[in-house]
């Protein structure tokens, strides 16, 4: 499993010209679900997502969490985490989980958020062709990958 964070100030996700998730302070996460994802990939990430101390505190060091900040999840659904591209430049999406195995996951891991903070999750919708639009505050964009663990 594969996050891109992005902590924001604010963001929203438009499908076909409609407004499906809209969030004020806190974080947009990029959600790649590969092959060999389990539960157990879920709780460690959720776990490391909650508690990453991104957010400034009063002096304006990176000392507070989402869970301290009680801060926003926008979580949208993104296979293409998952490409390769070592040969040619077409990008292979081997890796990337098939809808099948990935949807069950993304749930999974939206309800877990979802117990953890003390606001709804918001999302885009698993599959659909999706507008992000954010306010990068920072910015401050990190890296999460369950199997490399950094």
């Amino acid at each position: 499993m594969r996050v891109v964070l992005q902590r924001v100030k604010k963001a929203d996700v438009e499908i076909s010209g409609e407004i499906r998730g809209k969030i004020d302070c806190g974080l947009v996460i990029l959600l790649g679900i590969e092959n060999e994802d389990t539960e157990e990939d879920i709780d460690w990430l959720v776990h490391k997502i909650i508690n990453l101390r991104i957010f400034n505190d009063e002096k304006g060091v990176m000392n507070k969490s989402l869970l301290d900040v009680d801060g926003n999840a926008l979580v949208i659904s993104q296979f293409t985490l998952h490409a390769k591209t070592k040969k040619g430049h077409r990008p292979s999406y081997m890796h990337a989980a098939k809808p099948d195995k990935a949807y069950p996951l993304y749930l999974k891991f939206i309800e877990k958020i979802n117990k953890k903070i003390s606001k709804p999750v918001q999302t885009g919708e698993f599959g659909a062709m999706m507008d992000v639009s954010l306010i990068n505050h920072g910015p401050v964009t990190i890296i999460i990958d369950t199997k490399r663990k950094e």
